[in-house]
């Protein structure tokens, strides 16, 4: 498989090939990302098998608006309230799926990850594909997380189909928050402290 280059210039061709089910990297507002459409499980697949990822492992959803957060996930008072804060931003919050969903999205979880970056032009291409993107991050499973294409290019050549060549907007993947139950768990502190997001909450 030849990995083919592109620009943020590209982003229709780029919203294309997403549509096609084709596996993309492309700098975000964190780390780079690697992505494919939602709803298209032969996607997915080729996206774990691009990065050697465990089956058992969920993908988190990148929307690009409340709406489509609404769409997929219940929301308590909560979690809206975090959600207008963070987001979009280095923010991912895990929530009971909505019973529509199918399992393959959330591997049989009963709960999604989902993110809103902080980032025009990602946001402007999920807009372009239309859904949500399934996204993870840009390397090999077990490896760090890339800022640049260069990085990126060293694991992942030849094992994906495209790559926005450019560079991310910070070195910390996203903080992960678990919402789905009564109490908070912080499951990967990053850009944003549990002292600041329990502070938004008990305001």
């Amino acid at each position: 498989m030849e990995t083919v280059r592109y620009e943020a210039k590209d982003i229709e061709t780029i919203a294309d090939l997403l549509k096609e089910g084709k596996v993309v990297a492309f700098p975000t507002d964190t780390v780079y990302g690697l992505a494919v459409i939602y709803e298209n499980e032969a996607a997915l697949e080729a996206l774990k098998k691009s990065k050697g990822r465990p089956e058992n492992k969920p993908i988190p959803t990148m929307v690009s608006n409340f709406r489509q957060m609404e769409e997929i996930a219940y929301m308590s008072e909560d979690a809206r309230k975090l959600a207008e804060e963070f987001m979009p931003g280095g923010f991912t919050m895990i929530l009971k799926k909505k019973e529509h969903l199918p399992a393959y999205l959330t591997n049989g979880f009963d709960t999604v990850g989902i993110r809103m970056p902080d980032d025009d032009i990602i946001l402007h291409l999920i807009d372009l594909c239309e859904k949500p993107l399934l996204v993870t991050s840009a390397n090999l499973s077990g490896e760090e997380p890339q800022e640049t294409a260069e990085g990126v290019l060293k694991q992942l050549d030849g094992r994906i189909d495209a790559i926005v060549v450019g560079e991310s907007g910070g070195s910390k993947a996203s903080t992960i928050v678990d919402m789905s139950t009564d109490e908070l768990r912080i499951v990967r502190e990053g850009p944003i402290s549990e002292k600041r997001i329990r502070e938004v909450l008990q305001d």
